[in-house]
């Protein structure tokens, strides 16, 4: 009997030691986000349309292992689209009307994961709480933020997500003033992660106002950074790739192991005419 009792003490034993492993490693668990304008559904696009991509894209998503998911672009039924089948809820609304028209700029989340606790939407423009123009800017333009626990780390974190207007310079500059002071507000001393589609190459004023509070991933990543320089491909294969407008900032409370411009293709096309942003971080 006394040999039984050690047995089911070194067997007790085992399994706290096995469970405390296994917590250790589950709190350091790295967060995954992709940030990938994925390109309105226009029929136009030929066999480049939405339709035609779909499930490309959701594939993409899954074989990433993405924990968080950035969008822009995204209509209504693109939007949904996202939330079929991932696992994924989301915060975001149509930059028209607040509601369901026009593009989302959308957080995605792994429901599993994640649990989210505040999030909302602001205009990129002088009156940022209604729908509205901004400056110079062609187009209304948003940017959707959740904030969210990670129930394997424990940790609390921001994500920002925007689409910078593709014809105003001056409402690219003011834009990127407005989300430093909406960040700065919103999460003044939480981790951050900020994504976007935002228009312009890495040395303009657009970029160096996000630069000076916040860290671009590649600059900092870990591992040498992965794929090519540039995210815009226009649907042609054969792009040269050099023009890089498309991000992913964090503040000092991550850690950036990885970063990735990932080029995936299937029958020499690809997804969309961006490619995503991959990052791995730690807390």
């Amino acid at each position: 009997m006394k040999f039984l009792s050690h047995l089911s003490i070194l067997f007790l034993l085992l399994t706290a030691a096995q469970n405390n492993l296994s917590a250790q490693k589950r709190s350091a668990s790295p967060i995954n986000v992709l940030s990938y304008n994925i390109r309105l559904n226009v029929a136009s696009d030929g066999v480049n349309a939405w339709p035609n991509r779909k499930d490309n894209v959701k594939a993409l998503v899954r074989f990433h292992d993405t924990d968080i998911l950035c969008v822009q672009e995204a209509l209504p039924e693109q939007y949904d689209a996202l939330l079929e089948g991932t696992g994924f809820d989301a915060v975001g609304v149509g930059r028209e009307d607040g509601k369901r028209k026009g593009e989302f700029s959308a957080v995605y989340f792994r429901k599993s994961r994640f649990e989210k606790k505040d999030g909302g939407t602001f205009w990129l423009s002088e009156t940022p709480d209604v729908p509205s123009k901004g400056w110079d800017a062609a187009l209304n333009r948003v940017c959707s933020w959740a904030k969210l626990y990670d129930k394997f780390n424990k940790k609390t974190f921001i994500v920002f997500n925007t689409h910078y207007d593709h014809i105003g310079v001056k409402a690219r500059i003011e834009s990127a003033k407005l989300l430093k002071r909406k960040i700065q507000e919103i999460a003044p001393d939480l981790p951050v992660i900020f994504t976007g589609d935002l228009n312009v190459t890495p040395e303009t004023e657009a970029i160096s106002t996000i630069t000076s509070f916040l860290q671009d991933t590649k600059a900092v990543s870990a591992e040498p950074p992965y794929g090519p320089e540039g995210t815009f491909n226009a649907f042609n294969f054969n792009s040269r790739l050099d023009k890089k407008i498309d991000y992913i900032f964090v503040n000092k409370g991550f850690k950036v192991q990885k970063f990735a411009v990932l080029s995936d293709s299937k029958d020499q096309r690809y997804y969309s005419d961006h490619l995503p942003v991959f990052v791995r971080l730690h807390f």
